[in-house]
C-alpha cells in the first residue's frame, strides 16, 4: 500500500495528529512519500521524541516525496480547509477540524474539491452536508499513546485543576479562569494550573492578557506554566490535576487536552456542545448544556466578513460553571472508569483504519 502525504510537524494539535497517524501506517509497512506543510528545513518532532525508526521513517517519505506524484497513488492531507484548495494527486483525501457552524461557499467548494473530506466531528460534517457537501466522512481521533496514567503522587491534599490549550475568546479561557477564582481564589485547598501560552501571541501580548484576567488581584493558588516543550510533560501535568476545566470551550474540532485528560481517568467538565458530543457523555464526564450563543469575530483569529470561519460559538453561565465545579470537586481523588474505557475505545488504530478503507474503496488504487 502507498499513500502520499501532506502534513504538517510541529507541537500544536495539527503536528500530534500528523505523527500518530504517521506512526500508525509506520505499523502497517505503508510506503509513503511526505510533502510537510511549512518550510520543509523547520520540521520539528522535538515533541515527540520519535525512536530512530520512526525518524527514519518520515526522513525516507520526504526524500521520495516527488516520486509518489503519480495518478494512481492517492493523497491524504492534513490541514485547514483555508489553504486546500490546490492538489498533489490525482486521488485526494483531505482531514481537517472545523470548530464553526456556517460553512461558506468558500469552504464548501474546498470540501467538495476533494475526493473525500473527513471531519473530525459529526457537528462538522451535518454542518457541511446540510450545505451540500456528500463527499464527507467523519472519523474521530483516538488516544496518542504517549499518553498513559502515571501512577505518581503529585499534589496532596489539595483539590487540583487543570486548564489547557491556546489563550483564545473561543476558549472561553479568561471566562474560565475568571470563574475559577470568583469560587476558589485563594483558597489554598484548591490549585489551578494553566498551560495557555498562544504562540501565535508575543510574551508581552500573553503577559497583559494574563494581567487583565487576574485584574489587579494576586492570587496564591493558581499557576501559570510556561509553553511546555514536551508530549511527557504534558502527560506529566495532565496525571497531576484532578479535574480538567479545557472542556468549556465553546467552540472544538477535537479537543485533545480534555479528551487526552478524560482518557487518563480524570474528570473533565465539558460544554455538551460541537466535537464534545462525539467522546464526551454522562458517565464519562460533567457535562454542561449551552446558555447560548456568540459571534466567532474576535479581530484576532476570526474576522468579520473573512471567507473562512464564520458563525457562531457557544456559551455558558457563570453559575452552571462553579456548580459543575462543586460537583467535580466530590469525584477528585477518584478513578474515572468510564474515562478509561474511552481510552480502549477510540483509538489511533481505528482512526487510520476508517481513513484507509475510505480512500482504498477503489481496490485499483491499492
Amino acid at each position: 500500500m502507498k499513500l502520499l502525504l501532506e502534513v504538517p510537524f510541529n507541537s500544536l494539535s495539527f503536528g500530534n495528529v500528523s505523527y500518530n497517524i504517521i506512526r500508525e501506517l509506520y505499523k502497517r509497512n505503508c510506503e509513503i512519500g511526505i510533502f510537510p506543510i511549512g518550510p520543509i528545513d523547520k520540521i520539528d518532532l522535538s515533541a515527540f521524541n520519535p525512536p530512530e525508526d520512526i525518524k527514519s521513517y518520515i526522513d525516507s517519505g520526504i526524500k521520495k516525496r516527488w516520486k509518489f506524484i503519480k495518478d494512481k497513488t492517492p493523497s491524504f492531507k492534513l490541514w485547514h480547509l483555508n489553504g486546500s484548495e490546490n492538489r498533489k494527486a490525482q486521488n485526494q483525501h483531505l482531514f481537517t477540524f472545523y470548530e464553526c457552524n456556517e460553512p461558506t461557499d468558500e469552504e464548501i467548494a474546498i470540501c467538495c474539491a476533494q475526493d473525500t473530506t473527513f471531519f473530525s466531528s459529526t457537528s462538522a460534517q451535518k454542518e457541511f452536508e446540510k450545505n451540500g457537501a456528500t463527499n464527507t466522512e467523519f472519523v474521530p481521533l483516538g488516544l496518542d499513546p504517549d499518553f498513559y496514567p502515571t501512577e505518581k503522587t503529585y499534589l496532596q491534599d489539595v483539590v487540583h485543576f487543570g486548564l489547557m490549550g491556546k489563550f483564545e475568546n473561543r476558549k472561553h479561557t479568561q471566562k474560565i479562569i475568571r470563574a475559577w477564582l470568583k469560587k476558589y481564589g485563594n483558597n489554598t485547598k484548591y490549585q489551578l494550573s494553566c498551560c495557555i501560552n498562544n504562540p501565535f501571541f508575543k510574551p508581552e501580548q500573553m503577559q497583559g492578557l494574563i494581567n487583565e484576567t487576574l485584574q489587579g488581584t494576586h492570587y496564591n493558588n493558581i499557576n501559570f506554566i510556561p509553553p511546555l516543550a514536551k508530549n511527557s510533560e504534558v502527560n506529566d501535568l495532565l496525571n497531576s490535576i484532578d479535574i480538567d476545566l479545557t472542556g468549556l470551550s465553546g467552540g472544538e474540532g477535537w479537543n485533545i487536552p480534555a479528551f487526552n485528560a478524560t482518557c487518563l481517568g480524570k474528570w473533565s467538565i465539558v460544554l455538551n456542545a460541537t466535537s464534545h458530543k462525539d467522546w464526551a457523555t454522562e458517565s464519562n464526564s460533567i457535562l454542561i448544556e449551552p446558555s447560548g450563543q456568540m459571534p466567532v469575530t474576535d479581530g484576532v483569529f476570526f474576522q468579520p466578513n473573512s471567507p473562512f470561519n464564520r458563525g457562531t460559538f457557544y456559551t455558558w453561565t457563570e453559575e452552571e460553571a462553579i456548580a459543575a465545579m462543586e460537583k467535580a470537586e466530590y469525584k477528585a481523588g477518584q478513578l474515572n472508569s468510564e474515562g478509561r474505557k474511552l481510552a480502549e475505545e477510540m483509538t489511533y488504530s481505528k482512526t487510520v483504519s476508517r481513513i484507509l478503507d475510505c480512500i482504498y474503496r477503489d481496490s485499483s488504487l491499492v
